[in-house]
């Protein structure tokens, strides 16, 4: 079975995950999917991630992070999509939540979050929102 978009697939994997309290979710791996999990692991959005090689595409592995029973991640968002995809300039990348939350974007120098982007003078593709 095909999957038109496998990172929402991942962030919905992740959203639901922590509704149910999982220490750890498995998924498919990709290196977008592997780029968003080290930018959420750098935020300290998870504990830890893993590319498990197979004879496959191999599988990544997150580690939620909780704070007591909540989980850290209160939100996450899929912005651009298969049909329409949103590209932001460097001063155009929005503030999530007041600068209390982070843009995802896909950029020329790999994935990043928002501020590095910034700082980078860097727009792209604005992958996801986590807050």
């Amino acid at each position: 079975m095909s999957m038109s978009d496998p990172l929402a697939d991942m962030l919905t994997r992740i959203r639901n995950a922590g509704m149910v309290e999982f220490e750890s979710i498995e998924m498919p791996s990709s290196k977008l999917k592997a780029g968003v999990a080290k930018i959420l692991k750098e935020e300290g959005y998870i504990n830890d991630y893993h590319v498990i090689e197979n004879s496959k595409q191999g599988v990544l592995r997150i580690d939620l992070k909780y704070d007591g029973r909540r989980q850290v991640i209160s939100g996450i968002r899929k912005i651009s999509k298969p049909g329409r995809r949103i590209y932001v300039k460097a001063g155009e990348i929005p503030r999530v939540m007041s600068g209390m939350g982070i843009s995802v974007l896909s950029t020329s120098k790999g994935i990043m979050a928002d501020l590095q982007a910034r700082r980078q003078g860097l727009g792209g593709e604005l992958l996801c929102e986590v807050w």
